[in-house]
């Protein structure tokens, strides 16, 4: 690994980046859960309590420099063609963004030139990064759902952001889902491709899409209109707690947020047709249809099942006045100095 890049594991994955991610940010990397990164000759491995060990030394998860505003997060499998325009595009839409951006490029199993495109684009670009699927089945990808949880995890972004890498989403979009979360007060911005997709799909796509969201509302009470585009935006704290290590569970993203007690709004957005490479997924009922019913039992069981996990903190600081305990949604506590 050459001077200022790093390279670590990331629960399943490779991180494969430049030592300074998004604008304004300094040499380093906030590391995550299962973490391990080597900078500048030193390798730092993060517990699952965000602690670092190197040479004796304990921090507390982070290295060199604050995280970034957003953070774009895209899996990629077999998308060679389409990586380039799709970093200029994402670069392009998000340089105005306030407070910074990285862009996470996941390479889920590509054995094209994904990875070697991704890479070289880096060059002049330190908000592009790169995490590399491990454990892949020989010439095929751990799938959307993987890629997702580990981008989410490499994300350092107080917002994350999320479309495909096969440019049918477009990026320019996205400071749109930001304007829309700010007037709105959401935690998550669902985009709605369905105007734009009547135009141009075929009819057995829009009508499976129709029997999809049928289910989706009799079995789980799900009300968005287009679950399975990607394009979204949501708080990183929401991303951190979506069961993604389960196949198929990115189709469920937005009711899953819901089940949990944010708030989702939808968006309409744009489609556009697929330039380059193959689409990765048909639209038959064996490869879509049948494994979509079953996820939706499943995310029904664990809606059923899931139970808050907030809490207050009593006695100690949050008692004697030194300190007040404020109750978070994702569990953690949060002290904030009082007189």
């Amino acid at each position: 690994v050459g001077p200022g890049e790093f390279r670590g594991a990331l629960e399943g994955a490779v991180v494969i980046g430049s030592g300074v991610c998004g604008r304004g940010v300094g040499r380093g990397f906030a590391m995550r859960a299962g973490y391990a990164c080597r900078m500048d000759g030193m390798t730092r491995t993060v517990s699952a309590g965000g602690h670092s060990d190197s040479a004796g030394r304990s921090g507390g998860g982070a290295v060199g420099g604050g995280g970034v505003r957003l953070s774009v997060v895209a899996p990629a499998h077999n998308e060679e063609e389409n990586v380039l325009p799709l970093v200029e595009q994402v670069g392009a839409a998000c340089s105005g963004v306030e407070g910074g951006f990285e862009f996470v490029l996941v390479d889920d199993g590509s054995v094209d030139g994904t990875r070697a495109a991704i890479v070289s684009a880096m060059e002049g670009r330190p908000w592009l990064r790169c995490v590399a699927m491990t454990g892949t089945p020989e010439g095929k990808g751990n799938g959307q759902s993987a890629a997702f949880h580990a981008g989410f995890r490499a994300a350092r972004g107080e917002l994350i952001a999320v479309l495909d890498a096969d440019l049918q989403n477009d990026p320019g979009e996205i400071p749109r889902l930001i304007a829309e979360m700010e007037r709105t007060g959401a935690d998550f911005v669902q985009g709605d491709r369905s105007a734009a997709r009547r135009q141009g799909d075929a009819w057995i796509r829009q009508v499976g899409s129709v029997v999809g969201r049928v289910f989706r509302r009799m079995l789980l009470g799900d009300t968005i209109t287009d679950t399975g585009c990607s394009l979204r935006l949501m708080k990183r704290e929401i991303g951190l707690r979506l069961p993604l290590e389960f196949r198929g569970a990115h189709r469920f993203i937005p009711v899953t947020a819901r089940q949990m007690g944010y708030r989702v709004v939808e968006v309409e957005v744009g489609h556009r047709a697929r330039a380059a490479g193959e689409t990765k997924y048909g639209a038959g009922v064996l490869t879509r249809a049948l494994p979509g019913l079953v996820d939706c039992f499943a995310i029904r069981w664990m809606g059923n099942r899931r139970r808050p996990v907030t809490s207050e903190e009593v006695g100690g600081m949050a008692g004697d006045g030194t300190g007040v305990a404020s109750e978070t949604r994702s569990g953690a506590v949060e002290m904030k100095a009082g007189a």
